[in-house]
């Protein structure tokens, strides 16, 4: 660092040691804990921290209850859904089984007349 005058050693040491004495003057020129000053606005920190946290809670709680919620509807529609599936499937099965008991019923009634008729041709 250059300064325009001659900074000898001892110039340089009472800076240092003046800036150090500045650095302490501040300090303790702070406010302590122990002070209502502060004590005050400590307390009013805590308290609005707590109130932030409540907040937060509530709306993380709130979150969570909605995300439960949606989650509970799209099980009930998943659920109807398979419900619904199933009974299609059902309902596919039983058409096909009337259809086969529709045809062999047919086949037997088809069967049936021939015999008949075969029988009625002889004398």
């Amino acid at each position: 660092m250059k300064h325009p005058s001659d900074n000898s050693f001892s110039e340089r040491r009472k800076s240092a040691e003046s800036a150090r004495r500045q650095l302490i003057a501040k300090f303790e020129s702070a406010p302590k804990p122990t002070d209502p000053v502060m004590q005050e606005r400590l307390a009013a920190i805590a308290s609005a921290r707590t109130a932030r946290r409540a907040e937060r809670d509530a709306m993380k709680a709130a979150e969570n209850d909605r995300l439960l919620q949606e989650a509970a509807a799209l099980a009930d529609v998943a659920e109807a859904h398979q419900r619904a599936e199933a009974e299609a499937r059902q309902l596919e099965a039983n058409n096909r089984i009337a259809l086969v008991v529709a045809d062999e019923a047919a086949r037997k009634a088809e069967r049936d007349r021939r015999y008949a008729a075969r029988k009625a041709r002889r004398p």
